[in-house]
């Protein structure tokens, strides 16, 4: 029997690293480049990336809308090339349906985003959400207090942004 054959349960809270207690993003440049299919998770997705930003005291600097989730690394590309960024969070959301594209779009946003933060150096935090079903992205996306991953890229692409500038 495969590995992958059973779907494991999710990370608990206590699995989840847990940002730095001095972690501040104050003066970093970070856009959000967001999907429009499946809006209305991307939508939460988005309210905790914003939340987090606020706590960790960054504004977003530019926000990008682009049609769906294969379209983000393009939209990556071009703004990490402006040199306007230190950093930039993808949100999306990919829910498998009756045919292969989930698994086609899944892999090109994944792909697309790592080739475009190693080609140019900006960070690229991923939030794109690849699910089996609309609960599971709803468990993805919670509010306030729960499991959200916009706000677990939120943190991420201020500790990568603060890693690159040290490094630079």
């Amino acid at each position: 029997m495969s590995p992958f054959a059973t779907v494991l349960p999710m990370a608990s809270g206590d699995e989840r690293p847990v940002a730095p207690t001095a972690l501040s993003g104050k003066g970093l440049r970070i856009a959000v480049i967001r999907a429009s299919w499946n809006a209305t998770i991307v939508d939460r997705l988005m309210a905790g990336t914003e939340r987090a930003l606020s706590d960790f005291d960054v504004g977003i600097a530019e926000q990008v809308s682009v049609p769906g989730c294969f379209e983000i690394p393009l939209a990556c590309r071009t703004l990490a090339l402006s040199g306007k960024f230190d950093a930039i969070i993808a949100i999306g959301a990919i829910i498998r349906g009756e045919t292969t594209h989930y698994e086609i779009v899944s892999n090109a946003a994944a792909s697309g985003i790592q080739a475009v933060q190693l080609e140019t150096g900006i960070p690229i935090a991923f939030g794109v959400l690849s699910v089996e079903s609309q609960d599971q992205a709803r468990a993805r996306s919670e509010g306030a207090g729960g499991h959200n991953v916009g706000a677990e890229a939120a943190r991420v692409a201020v500790e990568m942004a603060q890693l690159t500038a040290d490094w630079r």
